[in-house]
């Protein structure tokens, strides 16, 4: 499976200045440009790599999608249960279920895309202490190019 190196990342509450607050219009799409938090993401949001410095993190860079992107969140699951599944297994389960939304989300299978994946998932902290159960499946080119609009539909 195609991966993007050290994007697969864990959600908690190490803030990140990404800068003001990104604004949203009344159905939910992204104006204008600022922090994300990441536990509120939605699906279509667009962002920035410039949050990916490792490890733990809470907030993106988020920015309307009509400007070229690095990534847009195209599904969200949780992950069951009331007891955290362990790392290995969190991560596991975020890879497969975000794979299994791809074709149905992006309009073209993954094998056949240039539209690659990676994911952020609860960590063991942000599962106790936020009751996080949250995966976020996140779009990029495969050849890191900037997205141009949207890839939900786009049949890429």
């Amino acid at each position: 499976m195609r991966n993007r190196p050290a994007l697969a990342v864990t959600i908690l509450s190490a803030m990140l200045a990404v800068g003001c607050t990104a604004e949203r219009d009344a159905s939910g799409e992204i104006q204008s440009a600022g922090s994300l938090d990441a536990f509120q993401m939605r699906v279509g949001d667009c962002f920035d790599d410039s949050f990916l410095s490792g490890g733990e993190i809470s907030d993106v860079p988020g920015v309307p999608c009509s400007t070229p992107h690095d990534n847009e969140v195209y599904a969200l699951f949780d992950i069951p249960g009331t007891k955290f599944p362990g790392d290995d297994a969190v991560e596991e389960i975020a890879s497969e279920g975000c794979y299994e939304r791809f074709e149905a989300a992006i309009g073209e299978s993954y094998e056949e895309s240039v539209i690659d994946y990676t994911t952020m998932y609860p960590s063991a902290g942000s599962w106790a202490q936020r009751d996080d159960h949250e995966v976020v499946c996140i779009a990029y080119h495969m050849e890191l190019e900037k997205l141009e609009g949207t890839v939900i539909g786009s049949g890429r």
